[in-house]
């Protein structure tokens, strides 16, 4: 037989992972970090499953069960349900009245300022700085805070709950909001700022177009996020479902309890589908 035979030998194969060292010190990083932090917060997860408060537990969760259906309970509810809705929706419109001029001015892409060299480079850094300590002021006190104070000013009700709202997640928004902008191709954006455009121009044509279903998505979520806070809001009185929610855990009622935190899901849900909607037609 002519020609030499080439006889293939078994390649080794290796199974060792060649982060293998650098992972196993990341994990062992993360506990050694995460541990006195835990044991600071008194986690100790393993209380839970003692025998005693598992029956607690049981018997607390039996309470809510059958959820509460009664004609004159359902009606109280609709009313709570649809306080709530106003009271997100109009908090996050006044929220969005405060986060898009603030979120514009403190968006370095949209500084006409920021092209080059000229007297106003120092005032518009100067403008955008003082934009972004606002927004850090307006996020940084929890809107539980403001409800507090707007229902000593306004007393009780759902005006306490709509300014609240507004002006914590007017500062939420106008923080995402810029970093959205700036995380997008800002490339359009300066070409028309350089070409003779105006902020609000370069913004629409600049920066919307690739920017606009992320804002959208994270609007719509911030509204999900403002339906929940204005239920925690509502245990100090600014009305709503979180407000229904705690006469009946002061009742010890947890059928009413029950439903109302279906309802809970049920908004979650809607915000969801709102959500994808938009993106949908926005795509």
């Amino acid at each position: 037989m002519s020609g030499a035979q080439v006889v293939a030998l078994p390649m080794e194969t290796t199974l060792r992972d060649p982060d293998a060292r650098r992972r196993l010190g990341a994990v062992l990083f993360a506990l050694v970090v995460l541990w006195p932090l835990l044991q600071l917060a008194e986690f100790h997860p393993a209380v839970l499953f003692e025998a005693g408060n598992l029956n607690v537990m049981t018997g607390f969760l039996a309470g809510f069960l059958p959820p509460a259906r009664s004609p004159e309970f359902l009606g109280l509810l609709l009313k709570a349900t649809l306080e709530t809705l106003a009271i997100a929706t109009a908090g996050i419109t006044l929220a969005l009245l405060i986060a898009a001029p603030l979120a514009v001015i403190a968006t370095r892409a949209l500084s006409v300022a920021s092209i080059g060299p000229g007297p106003g480079r120092w005032r518009g850094h100067a403008l955008r700085t003082s934009c972004r300590a606002l927004l850090t002021v307006l996020r940084a006190i929890p809107e539980i805070v403001w409800a507090l104070m707007f229902v000593r000013v306004l007393g009780l009700g759902p005006a306490a709950g709509v300014l609240a709202l507004a002006i914590t997640y007017g500062g939420m928004l106008g923080k995402v909001y810029t970093e959205i902008l700036e995380s997008t191709d800002t490339r359009p954006a300066r070409a028309l700022l350089a070409g003779g455009s105006g902020r609000l121009g370069a913004l629409a044509y600049g920066l919307l177009p690739n920017a606009a279903q992320e804002l959208t998505s994270y609007t719509v979520y911030r509204w999900e996020c403002a339906v929940r806070a204005s239920v925690i809001m509502g245990f100090v009185g600014a009305g709503g479902l979180g407000q229904l929610m705690d006469q009946s855990m002061k009742m010890l009622n947890g059928g009413e309890a029950s439903s109302i935190l279906l309802v809970f899901l049920l908004l979650v849900l809607l915000a969801d589908a709102i959500s994808a909607g938009l993106r949908k037609a926005l795509a």
